[in-house]
């Protein structure tokens, strides 16, 4: 499997290159030349594997320069017990209808650690297939889960330095407090005055500066990035949407080969796009539903076939769907319209000099042939926390609740009674001043920081706090710096060189 850029200027790369080098030098995101596809006898296999032999089976199509028993290691070191020290991800039943996906129960509370912690692994091996030395300088932008995910598969990890740059007000205080008090010799983490896009769009910059490139190399430097737009975080992705599916099969709740939907709050585009590519891939998966909360750019796109990011940035209790610039929708538009490199190197010009651009008739239609989608309000967000709280006695987090709300316009518009998953991306406790004063209201938390929040959260509702979220508040704070959005590169320098 060899793996080129979206916008032409990059092929025939390995996997192993392709998740060293993170972006391509035209700007465009990595995608694989050919097609994965699981036959139903491999399917048929599935059923009765781990989540680790799971991953190790999906992950070896993709990696096509990893031997067997490099992503064997991979797989075993990532999903550990250290790490996680249950289940990767559980499936829990909420209606003979609807199953949860939590991808919670890692190291940081959030989904981003089914990805996070094998990247760092893949990114090892990767170094060591170029026969190259240069010290790996990982570039991050995140909107809340990202960073913490990162800094927590990265630090200590030799020959690599990775530094985390997230919007001052733009993160809740619980993931703000995991990223500032983070451990590790290798580790930086800046906060900026401005918002993800703005975060995304400097680090973006950064990477297509080809005199710093150059100037990095002469030195013995070379970035790289954990965002999902390098393709090794989104490859782990993919597994568990099959692990999901296999689960249902396996509890007698679908017979195999049974079409589900998904469900899946939507900020970045990644997550969804990983559920793209394991439909493509032979899941059986008939619509992806597109979640999105009031920062709703990608389901206006999903009706009209136009992106038009010039609206006002919204802040709300769903942080990391606070976007506006979906990355790696990229990767869905180069696919949907044929793979046409030109049209969408064309078109990420347009987004990025005017803000917008519209596909065309039948790009738009391939792409709605997977998917639909539709946002919540926060008033709607706080209510669902509430009602699924009260109906089912089940906790989500703001996240979540976007993504069941907007299943349940699903329902209403289409009458598609399929099984449908809906993902679960973050422990409730990370949000827990939302998803207290959705469910018991603003007066009984009034006056409370958030660490008191936190037990408040835990003795109302009989949940305990996960490990990752204890004693937070008793860390020594290691991070304090603040820089605005055009001094990003200076923070950048000033962390590679001292």
């Amino acid at each position: 499997m060899k793996y080129k850029s979206t916008r032409g200027g990059m092929a025939g790369l390995e996997f192993s290159e392709a998740v060293r080098i993170g972006l391509s030098s035209d700007g465009g995101l990595f995608v694989p030349e050919e097609n994965i596809n699981f036959s139903t006898e491999e399917l048929n296999s599935m059923v009765s594997l781990s989540y680790e032999q799971l991953a190790a089976v999906i992950i070896s199509r993709y990696a096509g320069d990893f031997t067997a028993e490099e992503v064997t290691d991979c797989v075993a070191r990532a999903y550990s017990k250290e790490s996680f020290p249950d289940n990767p991800a559980n499936v829990t039943k909420l209606t003979d209808n609807v199953s949860i996906l939590e991808l919670w129960h890692g190291p940081t509370s959030a989904f981003k650690d089914m990805a996070l912690q094998i990247l760092p692994k893949f990114m090892n091996y990767s170094a060591k297939k170029s026969g190259r030395s240069e010290e790996i300088v990982i570039l991050t932008a995140t909107s809340g889960d990202t960073g913490k995910a990162a800094l927590e598969g990265f630090k200590d990890n030799e020959g690599i330095k990775v530094m985390v740059f997230y919007p001052e007000c733009g993160v809740s205080e619980m993931q703000k407090y995991q990223m500032i008090t983070q451990e590790g010799s290798n580790v930086n983490i800046v906060a900026i005055k401005g918002n993800f896009d703005n975060a995304q769009s400097g680090v973006k910059t950064i990477f297509n500066d080809t005199q710093f490139a150059e100037e990095l190399l002469s030195k013995g430097k070379i970035l790289s990035s954990a965002n999902s737009i390098n393709f090794g975080r989104l490859l782990p992705q993919i597994v568990y949407y099959f692990y999901a599916y296999m689960q249902l099969v396996k509890n007698k709740e679908i017979g195999m080969g049974a079409k589900v939907n998904f469900c899946v709050p939507t900020g970045n585009f990644g997550n969804i796009l990983a559920c793209y590519y394991a439909k493509k891939a032979g899941l059986p998966v008939n619509r992806i539903i597109c979640a999105s909360n009031d920062n709703n750019v990608v389901p206006d796109f999903l009706k009209t076939g136009v992106y038009n990011k010039n609206r006002e940035f919204l802040t709300t209790i769903s942080p990391a769907m606070d976007i506006l610039i979906s990355s790696n929708l990229e990767r869905l538009v180069f696919d949907a319209c044929g793979e046409n490199c030109y049209t969408v190197a064309d078109w990420m010009k347009e987004l990025n000099t005017t803000g917008c651009y519209s596909v065309d008739e039948k790009t738009l239609s391939n792409i709605n042939q997977h998917f639909w989608g539709s946002f919540a309000t926060e008033a709607e967000t706080s209510s669902t926390i509430a009602d699924v709280y009260n109906k089912y006695n089940y906790l989500v987090d703001p996240h979540t609740a976007v993504g069941i709300k907007v299943y349940r316009d699903y329902i209403a518009t289409t009458g598609d009674t399929t099984k449908t998953v809906c993902v679960s991306t973050a422990s409730p406790f990370k949000f827990n001043t939302a998803v207290a004063e959705a469910i018991y209201g603003k007066d009984a938390i009034d006056n409370m920081n958030e660490f008191e929040t936190l037990e408040f959260l835990s003795e109302k509702t009989g949940q305990p706090i996960p490990a990752p979220l204890k004693g937070l508040n008793t860390r020594e704070i290691r991070f304090k710096d603040v820089c605005e959005k055009e001094d990003m590169k200076k923070k950048v320098e000033e962390f590679i060189y001292g």
